[in-house]
């Protein structure tokens, strides 16, 4: 990671972290790597959208690339249409899940993937001495959010209108994000009966107790409608949790295990550190290796092209399914559960063959994150616990990629480990953090 680059673009809260002029910047610097000298942005709804989308737009524009602008969209939808335009870059304004306070700068590659470290530091190093083109060398800025459509289209073209009942509801939670009016219109167009909660696209909502990270909302409607499945995205849209029709979680690992069944897929998943122990031994059982990649859905795909899988994700609801995306796609995601549910003839709770391992989770808010992880103290008590777990269990203390606080996961398969492992852990860290 850079100064300014982070696991997952550059991000920050709005006006302190993330400002008008540094998008400028980004967006300048990122003029000299174009060579096509054309750049599609998109952006979530978050208020502070429209000004840093204009601002990497200027950047780009002052050095002669011109830009094209979809308005709001979704990750997936911007990675597409990258190829789909055969542009440069694209770019995406958006804090991902974070709260509507946040906001971020992602940047795809002309094949629709993330771009790399290498590539990230070289913009970094010209961030600082932006550039301008003559009169006659700037460039033209073109608004068209028209051109959703083609993603729309494309992600319609492998999925046929499903023979649901209108009995058959399905709830869907759209985080007051990107993904609102495409995920509405895809599910007209197939015909199917659903549910819509948080569609305001309010960007002071954004990820506001809805959404991907607030699953329980969902859960309440899918009992409440008696709905056959639900799902909830994140506020781009690159992220997926689904809920069965019994009001249970689905996660990430679920729904990998759900799909390296159904899908075409080589003998490797690729998951995450973070992956749990009871998804890996299923898919042991079923002739399918687990690879773990770092923390972060750019590692996962970084990890999937270098071993030639075609499916991988994370446990937060990252899912790449890499025969029809570049990135995670939760609409996509959705509308292949649906369809295999429908194949199969069996319930999403069908569809689960194996028992996790109980998985605790804390993020322990700190001064100095990277201090605190090179402390031989906490270094010494986490090696002392893996050693207590032995085999049963997993340790995992890293720092957030995109704020200042340490994760902490123990996984145990008794829960009661588990979590006097992430106790001790998480004492420690704020014993250490506060004679800092």
């Amino acid at each position: 990671m850079g100064i300014y680059f982070g696991t997952d673009g550059v991000r920050g809260v709005y006006r302190e972290e993330l400002t008008p002029s540094l998008a400028f910047k980004c967006g300048n610097s990122l003029s000299r790597f174009c060579y096509n000298k054309k750049v599609v942005i998109g952006r979530d709804t978050r208020t502070s959208g429209d000004i840093l989308a204009l601002s990497v737009a200027n950047g780009l524009i002052d050095n002669g690339v011109n830009v094209i602008d979809v308005g709001i969209a979704s990750t997936p939808a911007v990675a597409f249409l990258t190829r789909y335009l055969d542009c440069d870059f694209g770019v995406v304004i958006s804090a991902s899940h974070n709260p509507p306070e946040y906001n971020g700068i992602k940047i795809f590659d002309r094949e629709g993937y993330k771009i790399d470290e290498t590539l990230e530091n070289e913009i970094e190093r010209k961030l600082m001495i932006p550039i301008s083109q003559n009169y006659d060398g700037v460039g033209r800025y073109y608004f068209k959010p028209s051109l959703i459509n083609h993603y729309i289209d494309d992600i319609l073209k492998d999925t046929a209108p499903l023979s649901l009942t209108q009995e058959s509801k399905i709830v869907i939670d759209l985080a007051n994000g990107a993904c609102g009016k495409i995920a509405k219109k895809v599910f007209k167009k197939l015909g199917y009966n659903t549910i819509i909660i948080n569609d305001r696209m309010n960007g002071l909502k954004i990820n506001d107790h809805c959404g991907a990270l607030f699953p329980q909302n969902l859960i309440a409607k899918v009992k409440k409608h008696n709905a056959i499945m639900g799902f909830a995205f994140d506020g781009d849209g690159d992220r997926i949790i689904a809920c069965d029709e019994n009001g249970n979680l689905v996660d990430g690992d679920a729904i990998l295990y759900i799909l390296s069944q159904y899908e075409k897929c080589c003998s490797c998943v690729v998951g995450t550190t973070l992956s749990n122990k009871g998804f890996e031994l299923a898919l042991e059982k079923n002739g399918i290796n687990l690879v773990r990649a770092d923390v972060g859905d750019k590692y996962v795909i970084e990890l999937m092209r270098k071993n030639g899988s075609t499916l991988g994700g994370e446990p937060s609801g990252h899912i790449i399914l890499k025969s029809h995306s570049t990135t995670g796609d939760g609409l996509l995601v959705a509308l292949k559960l649906i369809a295999i549910c429908q194949n199969s003839g069996r319930k999403l709770s069908q569809l689960i063959a194996f028992s996790p391992f109980p998985q605790i989770n804390v993020n322990v808010s700190v001064i100095d994150k990277f201090r605190i992880l090179n402390s031989e103290k906490l270094s010494s008590e986490i090696l002392k616990i893996q050693k207590q777990f032995k085999n049963n269990g997993r340790v995992l203390v890293r720092a957030s990629g995109t704020e200042n606080k340490i994760r902490i996961m123990c996984e145990h398969i008794d829960k009661k480990e588990a979590e006097n492992g992430a106790h001790v852990l998480e004492t420690l860290i704020l014993q250490i953090n506060e004679k800092l």
